[in-house]
């Protein structure tokens, strides 16, 4: 044996030097025995399965050929009989014109020294399914002219993908997908392809295409199949290409920038797939798409078309996948019962009238899929799936169906998935789930099942991967007695809910743990030991939040699991210091728990943070500057209700990708850190409750997105410069709080001119603020982890201090109360027509109440109390409909309260302290003047609403006070008890029921796998 490996190794040096000695140019012409020796040098260069772990034993069968042969020429070599290559026939040793290395995950480096690029006869090279890492397509791959076939997918080349590959005239078949390759500039496609007529095959998929779709693809007449799937494409795609004569694959999936539509159809179409699955595609599906005879494949889930789905569809009868989900289609479903040989359909998330399921379902036989998730549905689940007994997905989430699980579903004995997320179903969960063998997912969460769960019957089958039993009215009831040999290994538990007093003891044996919610039980004391060591190469979301968890035993300074990056374990009762999530970590919350001592810097080296929140604790200290080297990932981050303090970091650097920051409650002390001027994808800034000692940040003004500004409760002092010269200071802004400090001075009387936010009425939509934090699992497939996390605050609102969960994007609100303002209120103030709530209580204002705040239509709350306004209260101020709470008590005002619309409900406490004032509610009645009301707002422009009106007849008044004030209390209590819930909130004293109130609503942070969403 030893003898062999000698002359073997002798032989290979042998080789090299011939080979190099006799080889004058790279693009020179070798003889066969030349190109046997370049291949052996090619083997040579690949690494051996022993130093390198990532590489496959198949390394041993693929090369098992490639040695000396007893009959070779003079280099010892006869290359032909090899594994995967392939040799002309013209000649005894015909020269070397394929090479076929597909799947025999090689690995090693592959740069413009490799032998293979003297292989000029080459007409087709597969490297598919390798790993070449680290390596870059070299340039030289243009010696290969004869190429007619070139396959380097999912092989680990990176970098940029030469143009180099355009001079490859004969090329019919181009795959370089599944790679992480760019093209080299916005004309990259264009370059890459335009030289290349003759096209029949051309998959890009997964490379960075960062582009449109050229137009001239449609002259390219041999294409048969085109997949650019995930290449970031842009633009329209150009609607001739459906057009191509032999055209039959069609993938554009994954390109969410990519729009389009779909032309009239002609019949001599040979499609067989069309896969257009999240794009921007958009319009109607025409009634010609039936001339798509030969489609077996139609996906266009996730895109933006509208319309009714067309009957013709029932013509496609060679269709076996059919997805119309997540669209906006209207109407109804027509009947698809003549596409017999179906099996996948689905028709989830659409816009559909409310109804049940159509039962010509019940007649497609061949069906092993059905997904109807959010279709609208409100009925009992129908029997005539009974028929279906090929199914083995069921996906029927977020619908309405209603009573108890039918008892022929235990018939369908090849389910592997079930979906009954959300739903309204109740009764017991039937231990007869456990005859389905083949379950991998079951997911029952959000619906009203009741009684006990032996989770027993789950863990004895083998093949489950996802439970999720959470949000129900169940118990759990669990054992001790396993053993690893009898569990399935979850990917995902989630037992959100289930009144569980303990960590499950089956949890000790899962170790391919991808998802752990625990969250909402009883859990209480310490975190077992054995957690630590479970699934530490795969859990990636763990929430543990709402228990009564104390710490953990043998507490970690790091948290173990290497792939974590979803980390929640608020509301509970840690105890200690904050322990180290890994580098992985994506949202760390830990917040409303008994957390002590300061940040640790070693929270610093985790840069993929994009969540960070550690409120309502007891931490202390001062902030480490390192917590700047996270800026440029993170977006939300939450210190408020602490005891940190001292001067705020000054680290805030341009690239910063921060849009919350809320350091409320604190004990933070000094000037504002100038840098926050780099934040400027900022959107919410809540600094509120330090002490805070600077003048008014003028500069803040100047951040683009900044909408909610909280200074509230500092020692903020000095005026407020006016920015009548920036046109474009706080052009988004549309809450500010700077209440509870001690500014000063006039308000120029343009101040508010710049505020354009708070001048629109409902401009655009309304919508939660908030930051998405959608997460994709590594190496998961169909699942995600969605963290929404909802923007909150506490502010004064109608008289009230109020905690708001969530905020509306049309919510404004101006609060300057309790400073030393002076002067008149700035006239600019009548240009906020959207301002919902204005607060200037508690200050020095002088002057008139402005007629004009009769055009904030949208106004519900009004504070000028504690000021020395005077005059009359103008009576265009009944016109604000929604107006509930009013307030201009110890001022110096004199003359008649206005009556009429909202202010039939103020009471007393709304103008005390102004002993000039007179009429109701007051008991100090009006001498020798009579009340005003204004005419009809139809018989009256609003500019002449605004005018002073004539006076009213009392009699007019004493007739309809009684009647009208009985009939305001009650239905000012129905509409308060139908729409006051303006935002989720907490308030800490009652407010009376007042009218013409607007509900604000809107979600928080949440987890979704595979479709489904955990609160």
């Amino acid at each position: 044996m030893a003898s062999y490996m000698n002359h073997f190794s002798l032989l290979q040096a042998i080789s090299l030097l011939y080979f190099f000695f006799t080889l004058t140019c790279i693009g020179s012409s070798l003889s066969h025995d030349q190109e046997c020796s370049a291949l052996f040098q090619f083997k040579q260069s690949m690494i051996y399965p022993d130093d390198e772990p990532f590489c496959g034993a198949s390394w041993f069968q693929t090369f098992h050929s490639w040695k000396p042969t007893s009959n070779a020429s003079n280099a010892g070599f006869d290359c032909c009989s090899w594994y995967g290559v392939e040799c002309s026939n013209d000649h005894e040793y015909g020269h070397v014109i394929g090479l076929d290395l597909d799947g025999c995950s090689l690995c090693g480096h592959i740069n413009s020294t490799s032998t293979l690029f003297s292989l000029v006869h080459l007409q087709s090279l597969n490297l598919a399914f390798n790993y070449f890492y680290e390596s870059q397509i070299p340039s030289e791959i243009s010696h290969l002219k004869q190429l007619r076939s070139l396959n380097l997918s999912y092989s680990g080349f990176s970098g940029h993908v030469p143009n180099e590959i355009s001079q490859l005239m004969h090329l019919s078949s181009l795959d370089l997908s599944l790679n992480p390759l760019k093209l080299q500039n916005p004309s990259g496609l264009k370059n890459l392809v335009q030289n290349l007529t003759g096209l029949e095959e051309l998959h890009l998929s997964w490379v960075d295409i960062s582009s449109s779709v050229p137009h001239f693809l449609a002259n390219f007449s041999s294409l048969r199949s085109i997949t650019l799937e995930n290449c970031l494409l842009q633009d329209e795609f150009p609607a001739a290409i459906f057009q191509l004569p032999k055209l039959k694959i069609l993938d554009l999936a994954l390109n969410t920038n990519l729009t389009g539509t779909f032309r009239e159809f002609r019949n001599s179409s040979l499609l067989e797939l069309v896969h257009l699955h999240l794009t921007s595609f958009s319009g109607i599906l025409p009634e010609s798409i039936s001339n798509l005879n030969h489609l077996t494949f139609l996906s266009v889930s996730n895109c933006s078309f509208t319309g009714h789905i067309p009957g013709s569809l029932s013509n496609m009868t060679q269709l076996t996948k059919l997805s119309l989900g997540g669209n906006k289609f209207t109407g109804f479903v027509p009947s698809l019962v003549s596409l017999s040989k179906l099996i996948i359909l689905d028709l989830s998330d659409n816009r559909f009238e409310k109804g049940v399921l159509p039962n010509w379902l019940g007649m497609l036989a061949e069906l092993e899929e059905l997904h109807v998730y959010d279709t609208n549905i409100n009925s009992k689940i129908p029997a005539f799936l009974a028929n279906l007994t090929k199914l083995s997905v069921v996906a029927m989430g977020i619908n309405s169906f209603t009573g108890h699980i039918p008892s022929w579903l235990f018939n369908l004995t090849q389910l592997s998935f079930i979906d009954l997320q959300r739903n309204q179903l109740q009764g017991p969960i039937s231990s007869s789930f456990s005859n389905f063998k083949s379950l991998k997912v079951f997911q029952f969460s959000f619906n009203n099942f009741s009684g006990s769960v032996d989770v027993d019957m789950f863990l004895g089958l083998n093949k489950l991967e996802m439970l999720d039993l959470g949000h129900n009215m169940i118990s759990l009831v669990a054992t001790n007695n396993y053993t690893n040999s009898t569990l399935p290994e979850l990917k995902i538990l989630a037992l959100s809910t289930c009144n569980l007093k303990e960590f499950p003891a089956f949890l000790r044996f899962q170790n391919k743990l991808e998802l752990l919610f625990l969250d909402r039980n009883k859990i209480d004391g310490m975190v077992p030991v054995w957690i630590w060591n479970n699934s530490k190469e795969t859990l990636h979301a763990v929430d543990l939040s709402y228990n009564s968890i104390t710490g953990f035993h043998q507490y970690p300074q790091f948290l173990p699991w290497s792939r974590l990056q979803v980390f929640l374990i608020k509301n509970n009762q840690l105890q200690g210091k904050l322990p180290i999530p890994p580098q992985t970590t994506v949202v760390y919350v830990a917040s409303d728990n008994n957390l002590t001592g300061e940040i640790p810097p070693l929270i610093c080296e985790v840069k993929s943070l994009r969540l960070l929140r550690l409120s309502s604790n007891n931490m202390s200290g001062t902030l480490p500057p390192c917590l700047g080297n996270l800026f440029n990932s993170l977006l939300v981050l939450d210190l408020s209700r602490n005891n940190f303090h001292g001067i705020m970091m000054n680290v805030f650097m341009y690239g910063s990708q921060l849009k919350y920051i809320d350091f409320n409650k604190n004990q933070f002390t000094g000037e504002l850190p100038r840098s926050l001027t780099n934040c400027t994808n900022l959107e919410f800034l809540n600094l509120g409750d330090n002490s805070f000692h600077d003048i008014f940040p003028s500069w803040l003004g100047n951040l683009p997105n900044l909408q909610v500004l909280s200074l509230r409760a500092n020692k903020f002092y000095g005026p407020i410069q006016s920015s009548t010269t920036v046109s474009s200071q706080f052009p988004k802004l549309r809450i500010i709080d700077l209440s509870n400090n001690d500014f000063s001075g006039q308000l120029h009387q343009n101040y508010f001119q710049t505020w354009k936010a708070m001048k629109s009425v409902y401009a655009s939509k309304s919508s939660v603020m908030e930051s998405d934090m959608t997460i994709i699992p590594f190496g998961t497939k169909d699942t995600f982890i969605r963290a929404l996390y909802s923007y909150s605050m506490t502010i004064i609102h109608k008289g009230v201090r109020t905690k708001y969960e969530k905020i509306l994007t049309i919510f404004t609100a101006i609060d300057l109360s309790c400073n030393h303002f002076e002067g008149e209120i700035p006239p600019s103030l009548q240009d906020l027509r959207g301002i919902e709530s204005l607060n200037l209580s508690n200050n020095q204002f002088t002057g008139r109440v402005m007629p004009s705040f009769g055009y904030l239509k949208k106004l519900e709350s009004l504070d000028l109390s504690q000021n020395h306004l005077s005059g009359e209260i103008p009576q265009q101020l009944v016109q604000l409909n929604f107006l509930s709470i009013f307030n201009v008590s110890f001022n110096h005002l004199e003359g008649q309260i206005p009556q009429g619309q909202q202010f039939e409900t103020f009471e007393n406490d709304s103008y005390m302290g102004n002993p000039q004032l007179c009429g109701k509610p007051l008991y100090n009645e009006c001498q020798g003047s009579m009340p005003s009301r204004l005419p009809p707002a139809s018989n009256m422009s609003e500019a002449e609403s605004l005018l002073p009106n004539e006076t009213i007849d009392w009699i007019f008044v004493f007739c309809g006070v009684a009647s009208g004030l009985v009939v305001g209390v009650v239905i000012g209590n129905f509409l308060y008890e139908r729409y006051s819930d303006r935002f989720t909130k907490r308030k800490n004293r009652w407010v009376r029921p007042l009218r013409h109130t607007r509900r604000n609503q809107g979600g928080i942070i949440s987890s979704h796998s595979k479709g489904k969403e955990k609160m």
